[in-house]
């Protein structure tokens, strides 16, 4: 009898000690994915990845120019890889995953989402502005269709996915592409126009994401700090004597900072890339207007802030002390991004 029992203890030991290595097992594997998941992608080069593009183009539809890529086809590749990027990545689109180790993780998640706002509005300049003649003119019908699908909810899971609107956008850009290189018969040729005109309208809309992003990376400083010229009332004083010139911030709760940093590391990278690809594609009116180092501030700026961090975690140090603030360091370089979009804007503005 007593035998007996001593067996059966030892295989309820042996099924709990295979239980228990089976669980950490599949942690480690956890871990290790999302380890591998949370890596920000690589920078890329727009003009490389256009002639790759271009190359592939020409072995399906034979005749076009192969050798140089059309005005405006590095822009919109650029769009277009930025995309593919956010879908293809390690680990794939993150932001709408239901499962492990995807559904833990926010960092990257929140990268996703502020590079997919600058993607929208590029994709929105491109289709409103950049391939318009002027307001009167008719809208190109594969912009008008690829817009829309980048604006679907970024966190769809299924019927239908995120992914899967977002591809269908893509595809519509690569039409696009194809009508800049390829066109005659019933195909009709693509338009871009890059006009001062055209840049100073997309321009405006960077100003203010930029300034929006690096006053909410400001706001991770303790206290609170005051933005002149914005009235702020006093919610249990309704008389007019209340107003007061300045606008309250208030901290980021603590749990937010990184997710405000990362967003804007994300759309740091979009931006950077899609600066590359303007700086290509309106390089004629650049250098007209004798803009083009100011377009570099603005790449060197946003290469500064993608410098790599060496902290597991987004350090929140205060004044002069010990530990850095990551928050305010990208912010720095943001603010100074926008101070050249400033300048940027009006120069393009100038007759």
């Amino acid at each position: 009898m007593a035998a007996s029992e001593a067996i059966e203890d030892i295989k309820s030991r042996g099924i709990l000690w295979s239980l228990g290595v089976f669980a950490l097992v599949v942690i480690l594997i956890i871990f290790l994915l999302g380890e591998w998941w949370s890596r920000e992608p690589e920078q890329f080069s727009v003009q490389e990845e256009a002639l790759t593009q271009l190359h592939e183009t020409a072995k399906e539809e034979p005749g076009g120019d192969a050798s140089e890529p059309p005005l405006g086809y590095v822009y919109t590749n650029t769009l277009a890889h930025i995309a593919e990027i956010l879908l293809h990545k390690p680990g794939g689109y993150l932001t709408n995953d239901v499962a492990p180790p995807g559904v833990l993780l926010d960092n990257i998640p929140n990268w996703e989402f502020g590079a997919l706002v600058m993607l929208r509005d590029a994709t929105s300049a491109l289709r409103n502005h950049f391939a318009r003649d002027q307001s009167q003119s008719e809208e190109d019908p594969d912009l008008a269709i690829a817009e829309p699908y980048f604006y679907y909810e970024h966190n769809s899971w299924a019927l239908p996915s995120t992914e899967a609107e977002y591809e269908k956008g893509v595809e519509a850009l690569h039409k696009y592409m194809s009508r800049l290189q390829h066109y005659g018969g019933p195909v009709k040729r693509a338009q871009f126009y890059a006009r001062a005109d055209n840049l100073w309208q997309y321009v405006e809309v960077v100003i203010k994401r930029l300034g929006g992003l690096s006053t909410r990376l400001g706001a991770s400083v303790s206290g609170a700090d005051i933005i002149p010229g914005m009235a702020v009332i006093d919610p249990t004083d309704s008389s007019l004597e209340n107003v007061k010139s300045g606008s309250l911030i208030k901290q980021t709760p603590w749990l937010e900072i990184d997710d405000i940093f990362y967003e804007a590391r994300g759309a740091s990278w979009a931006l950077l890339h899609i600066l590359k690809a303007i700086k290509h594609d309106f390089r004629g009116i650049l250098l007209d207007k004798r803009a083009m180092n100011t377009v570099d501030i603005m790449i060197k700026e946003f290469e500064n802030a993608l410098a790599p961090t060496f902290s597991p975690m987004v350090l929140n140090g205060s004044g002069y002390g010990l530990f850095a603030n990551y928050s305010l360091t990208l912010a720095n370089y943001m603010a100074r991004a926008n101070s050249a979009a400033l300048d940027l804007r009006d120069i393009m503005n100038r007759g």
